[in-house]
């Protein structure tokens, strides 16, 4: 396999994730005002602004990405265990792209 196609894709499909999941935080705006659409807007946006921080470690060490990605896949697949539809969309795409980081770590930790 292509090494900038493993080194870019899972960086790129978590980025992607990590907007997809910030999409959620709009509800917000319909529902609050003034002072509580902030703190709303800012305990919804947390989880992505950790998954970020989290992409731009795995930027440099992609086992990090391998494990925040897959273990936060299996996790909300527990959470939410009776809505398979929620799982397939946002477990779904979280598994692939911290499969998707093993791959890359792995290719580069078995040619050292």
């Amino acid at each position: 396999m292509n090494k900038k196609l493993t080194f870019y894709l899972p960086r790129i499909l978590s980025l992607l994730f990590v907007g997809f999941i910030s999409l959620f935080s709009l509800d917000v705006f319909g529902s609050y005002h003034g002072l509580s659409l902030i703190i709303a807007l800012f305990m919804h946006l947390l989880l992505p602004a950790l998954l970020l921080i989290f992409v731009l470690l795995a930027w440099k060490f992609g086992i990090i990405g391998a494990v925040v990605f897959t273990g936060f896949a299996i996790l909300y697949g527990f959470q939410v265990s009776d809505h398979i539809v929620w799982i397939l969309l946002i477990s779904g795409p979280s598994l692939i792209a911290g499969v998707l980081y093993f791959v890359d770590w792995y290719s580069k930790y078995k040619h050292n």
